[in-house]
């Protein structure tokens, strides 16, 4: 019965079944249309893969920019020293630094055991000293050659200066110290 029923229902319909055969030749343009439709999607997957390298690509070329832009503001900013200020600043920076280089070499050839601890105090409070100049370059720079500036700087100089004075005496006391203590044992 069920049999029945479905024949009846392909009956009624026979006549709406597209029973057409397609022309000679259909299967082969059928392929050429895929053919050309997989190559319009390849030259958009191509495309497509091209466009999600340009937001990447202004991204870094926009922090680039501002990289180089960062490097170019802070060369424009260099710090001035004593000798940038006139040449009469430049012979007094030579001046001092030449005197600070021999009194170091004074300092560096009379290095014993008993001298360390004297020497290496000295070096910290230069360190110190140092820092402070570095400070003053920056103030010069922003007060534009402001005289009292200029004066601290001398200052800072002139206190490292009485530091290693300081030291090789002290140094030449601890010879003179140790030398008449090596006469004493040996006259005893």
């Amino acid at each position: 019965m069920k049999n029945d029923n479905i024949n009846q229902l392909f009956e009624k319909i026979q006549h709406d079944f597209d029973v057409e055969v397609p022309n000679h030749g259909h299967q082969n343009r059928f392929l050429e249309k895929l053919k050309a439709q997989q190559q319009s999607q390849d030259i958009v997957v191509t495309k497509s893969n091209r466009n999600l390298w340009k937001p990447f690509l202004g991204i870094a070329a926009s922090v680039l920019l501002l990289v180089s832009l960062a490097f170019n503001f802070n060369a424009k900013t260099k710090t001035q020293d004593l000798a940038s200020v006139s040449p009469e600043m430049a012979n007094t920076q030579n001046f001092f630094t030449s005197v600070i280089a021999e009194e170091l070499e004074k300092i560096d050839s009379e290095r014993t055991p008993e001298t360390e601890a004297l020497i290496k105090d000295a070096m910290t409070q230069m360190e110190t000293l140092e820092t402070q100049y570095k400070q003053l370059k920056l103030d010069l720079t922003e007060s534009g050659n402001d005289k009292r500036v200029i004066h601290a700087m001398i200052d800072n100089f002139w206190n490292r200066i009485n530091i290693l004075k300081s030291v090789v005496e002290n140094i030449e006391g601890i010879k003179t110290f140790k030398l008449n203590n090596d006469e004493t044992s040996i006259t005893l």
